[in-house]
Order: C-alpha cells, then structure tokens, then sequence
C-alpha cells in the first residue's frame, strides 16, 4: 500500500512540473467581448497590411453641396480611426468652402448641429484634376498617368485593405464627375478586375451614393475578385438627400441647400457612435438599409443593395475605417438607435430645393 502511494505522488508530481513547463493554451471558444479585448487575434484582418481610403465627390457647384460635405465627413472619420493622410486620397472640385453663397466662409457641415467638417481635409485633386483617368490611376497605384495634384496613389500590397467612397449624382450604368467623361459602370468594375490581376490588395470595400448606384454593379461586378460594395439604391431608382431645407431637423436657416445624403448620412453617423472593432460590414448594411428605407416603408428613401464577394461582409469595418478610440465603450446592437429624418428629398429633385429658395428669398 505506501508503494502505490509513493507511486501516485511520484506521477503527481511529475504530472505538476510538466503543466508548469507548458505554456498556458487559448480556451478553443471565446465570447465577442473576449475577443474584441484580446486585439481580435481570430480573424482580425486589420492586424495586418494598411488601411487605404480613396473619397471623391464627383460634383462642382454650390447647389451641390451635399456631396463634398459628404466626403469631408468621411475623412474626419477615416482620421479619427487612425488611418494616416498618406494613405487616404481626396478628390473634391474644392468650391464650397470659399463659395461666396456659403453662409459659413471656409467651414463645411454634414448635419444641421454638426461641426465643420472640413478643417484638414488633404487637397490632394481639386478642380479639374477631379477627373476619370486620375481616379483610375490613383486606384492602379499607377503614379505616371496621374496628372496634378498631389500624386499619391493607392500603393497598396497584397495584404492591404482599400476603402473607396464616391458620392454624386449619376444615372444607368454611369456616375457623374464635374469634368468630361463620365464614369461608368463597366469601366470601373475593369478598373477593379484589373487591380485584383496585379494582387495589389487583401480586400477591397465600396461605398456608392448616387442615383441608380446598383446599376454601376449589378451583373458587373464579379463575386470572386476580393470586392464588397454596397450602393445608395437599386439599378432603377433615385437616392435620395438629406438635412434639406423643409426637413425635420432642418438645416441652420442660413442654408439654402442639402447639407447630405440620407445612405451617406446613414453609414457616416453609425461610424461615428460605434466601435468598429465590433461592428462588422454586414450589420452596418442593414442598420443603412433599415434607415434609408425609413424602417422598409420606403415612405421615403430607397433600396440600398449589396453585390460582389458578399462573404467579406462578416469582417469588422475597422479592418477598412479604423475605429475612434472615443467610441471603445458604445457596442454595436442590433436596430438602428440613431435618429432620422421626418423627410428627405429625391437626389434629382434636391437641386430644385437649392433654386426654390433662392427665388423665395429673393
């Protein structure tokens, strides 16, 4: 009997020494909130490779305002994220800011209580440099057929992330820009084919405010070439804009014209509350499909669509936006808990708003 007990502590004691040599393992399964505190170690793609971002407004005119105070608020969240200005390109014709009809000279909003939006935004190409070739070029990362501006391109390598955002007008299969061509949907979706032929990016994600955006995608884009969009509306529908005078809230009165864009609005105001560490591209789509549609009545506002590699749409929108440390304690939940519009108006009619109340007040 004290044999077998001799034996018994021997192996204990063995046994003992072993599991303090080994190394401690991670348990197989975690909750969210675990991983998210851990750094995301499982499946976080923005652990490695850079975070690109490319923003243009494809308008000029005061009347159109919307748009480049759309981009500049995208910039203020892609900085606040974390990405570096070297790695987000702006295209913006630059004539808001410093138009004579703006009532606020050199500051630009995005929401009738919102702050200037526009403060350090990079000018990377303005005026006519707002153009299709240097918007493919830039894509390419192809630095010699860039003409003007800054030069920077999307020098991306094989583990990057690419964020795109275009916010205009635009029409079946075309999207406008403020100098001639126009930009079309098979040109672009060859621009894209052709970027993911020369294994420059891990990922890339588009955003798409316009009129009939779905049509710049829809049987276009393919679902194996890295690349998740998501469009304003269907192929045969306006989109629509926002903080518009008449609407509720409505801009200061000061403004004659839309501030923004009731999709842009959408994923803009979602990114600026929430952690998006925790919030992946998916629930974001819906939380902007709910909002724009006003809740699916579609009272108002348009079927905001999905095309291309749908299972990227699981990743975290940190992996492309960056995340506000700000934001680190607000998680994301399911239902839209940001406020909307009691109105919004028809993108094609919102340049009608801006007339209508300059012969009202004149």
């Amino acid at each position: 009997m004290m044999a077998a007990r001799l034996r018994l502590a021997l192996l204990l004691s063995v046994f003992l020494c072993a599991a303090r040599a080994r190394p401690s393992l991670e348990p197989t399964i975690r909750l969210p909130s675990e991983r998210a505190a851990a750094g995301e170690a499982e499946g976080a793609d923005d652990a490695v490779g850079t975070r690109w971002a490319v923003l243009i407004a494809g308008s000029n005119g005061y009347y159109n305002y919307r748009h480049q105070a759309d981009i500049c608020h995208a910039y203020q969240i892609m900085k606040k994220g974390g990405l570096k200005d070297e790695n987000i390109i702006v295209f913006m014709y630059d004539d808001i800011a410093h138009s004579p009809e703006n009532p606020r000279p050199g500051v630009i909003i995005n929401h009738p209580q919102g702050g200037d939006v526009y403060a350090g935004v990079p000018k990377d190409y303005t005026g006519r440099e707002v153009n299709v070739n240097n918007f493919f070029a830039v894509l390419l990362g192809n630095k010699t057929a860039v003409s003007g501006g800054s030069g920077k391109v999307v020098d991306s390598g094989p583990n990057d992330h690419i964020f795109v955002y275009y916010s205009d007008h635009g029409g079946p299969g075309v999207l406008g820009m403020p100098t001639y061509p126009y930009l079309y949907g098979d040109d672009l979706v060859n621009v894209l084919k052709k970027k993911h032929a020369a294994g420059t990016y891990k990922s890339l994600v588009f955003y798409l405010e316009a009129c009939e955006s779905g049509s710049i995608f829809e049987g276009l884009l393919p679902n194996n070439i890295n690349v998740y969009a998501t469009t304003a509306s269907n192929a045969d529908e306006s989109s629509w804009g926002t903080y518009c005078p008449g609407d509720n809230p409505s801009p200061p009165p000061e403004y004659d014209t839309c501030l923004g864009d009731l999709y842009s609005i959408a994923w803009m105001e979602d990114s600026d509350f929430h952690n998006l560490r925790t919030e992946s591209l998916k629930q974001q789509y819906n939380l902007v499909k709910d909002r724009t549609s006003v809740h699916n009545t579609y009272t108002y506002g348009s079927h905001v669509m999905q095309y291309g590699s749908l299972n990227l749409n699981v990743q975290h929108l940190s992996s492309y936006i960056g995340t506000n440390p700000a934001n680190d304690g607000n998680k994301f939940v399911e239902g839209n808990s940001l406020p909307s519009s009691t109105r919004a108006v028809n993108q094609r009619d919102a340049d009608l708003v801006y007339f209508w109340q300059k012969v009202c007040i004149s």
